[in-house]
């Protein structure tokens, strides 16, 4: 029997887990989610093949909330896998660290505490990511259990990439650029060289491109600068989050049309991006699909945004050695990679149409001064191999 890692991804609807075996290359066993848990809840676990191999639905207005869904997930763990893994640690995604936490930790009561005043900087998420954490450390509190952060991997940004142009003591306080989607970031920078030595070496922009979005900038690996900032919500837009805004839009918001910080971000969260542009769905594949001309003005937007983003992080990078697409956009959607490297062409990028259309991994032409690369990213894992890392240093 070997012992298994499971990490866990709660957010505000649902519990999505992954159990990797703790072997010396974690590899995969089975993963899957509970879905809905305050609606209509939805259990789907498959294998490492993809293959669907336990599942469950509950009727309609059922709730399960993340207490009943972890509970769900363990039962179905012992009731499977306990026989040939014991559950030797858990790992979480935990969406900010702040100014305290630049790497992974292990969690206990007084960490938790440290990150229920985070809630404010990600009021989406950090309640969501600490749910199951609290409910494991009363239910197991012997279970070894890891916080890994989304805003850790960009400790590494230069101070002034850090810095708004605020008053010193609210810089001091924390009002400073985190950025996010630092897990996807890392992932991608352990398996660059694998695929182009001289990206990983060298000057490369990651864009992980999914619902959430955002681009960061790597110097030999480590992030330099990233899109986002002090919260999730900033840089480019997203599914349907307004991406960066004019502060003065807020005072307007506020004095003309009498909303208050709640509508605000709601607005900002929920109801903007490429829904809101739009009108129609948050979704790229839908948007791509359609023949209205808003959709059409959506997806010109984004990738409007992008290359502008582009152009400043290789500015930040003092020049450009790849291009990396991840993330659910990045991995899939052809026509997005094929239009942002056309228009990155002054930056050296040469897209290989074919290769492009074949879904890479390397997608620009043997020629090409800037490479192109399609990598999928891995979050889970990058917990996992975070969570094996720091339980072995004891």
């Amino acid at each position: 029997m070997s012992d298994a890692i499971v990490v866990l991804n709660a957010g505000s609807s649902s519990i999505k887990f992954s159990l990797f075996a703790g072997t010396e290359d974690l590899p995969l066993v089975a993963g899957g989610q509970v879905s809905g848990v305050y609606t209509t809840p939805h259990f789907i676990a498959k294998d490492a093949n993809g293959q669907t191999v336990a599942e469950k639905r509950w009727e309609s207005g059922a709730t399960l909330g993340h207490d009943g869904a972890l509970a769900h997930i363990v039962d179905w763990f012992k009731a499977t896998h306990s026989a040939a893994h014991r559950l030797g640690a858990v790992g979480h995604r935990v969406v900010h660290g702040g100014t305290d936490f630049a790497a992974p930790v292990r969690v206990d009561s007084e960490v938790v505490a440290r990150l229920e005043k985070l809630v404010p900087l990600a009021p989406l998420h950090q309640p969501h990511n600490l749910a199951p954490i609290r409910l494991l450390l009363q239910s197991s509190p012997d279970l070894p259990q890891v916080a890994c952060f989304d805003t850790a991997a960009h400790r590494s940004n230069p101070p002034l990439a850090q810095m708004f142009a605020l008053p010193k003591a609210l810089t001091d306080s924390g009002v400073r650029r985190y950025g996010f989607h630092g897990l996807s970031y890392e992932y991608i920078a352990s398996v660059l060289s694998q695929h182009d030595k001289r990206a990983a070496r060298g000057k490369t922009v990651v864009l992980h491109l999914g619902n959430g979005a955002s681009m960061c900038a790597l110097e030999g690996g480590r992030s330099i600068a990233s899109t986002m900032g002090f919260t999730a919500v900033d840089g480019l837009p997203m599914g349907t989050r307004s991406g960066a805004l004019d502060p003065g839009v807020l005072l307007y918001l506020m004095d003309e049309h009498g909303m208050d910080a709640r509508a605000i971000e709601k607005l900002l969260y929920s109801q903007s991006g490429l829904l809101g542009v739009s009108g129609i769905s948050s979704d790229m594949r839908e948007l791509l699909a359609s023949d209205q001309p808003d959709a059409a003005l959506a997806v010109d937007l984004f990738l409007y945004r992008i290359g502008r983003e582009l152009g400043s992080l290789a500015a930040a990078l003092g020049g450009l050695d790849a291009i990396v697409f991840t993330a659910g956009i990045g991995e899939r959607a052809a026509v997005v990679r094929e239009r942002v490297c056309r228009q990155a062409a002054w930056l050296g990028v040469e897209l290989d149409a074919e290769a492009n259309a074949a879904q890479g991994p390397r997608i620009s032409t043997p020629g090409s001064r800037t490479a192109a690369w399609v990598i999928p990213t891995n979050e889970e894992l990058m917990i996992a191999r975070h969570t094996r890392d720091l339980l072995a240093r004891g």
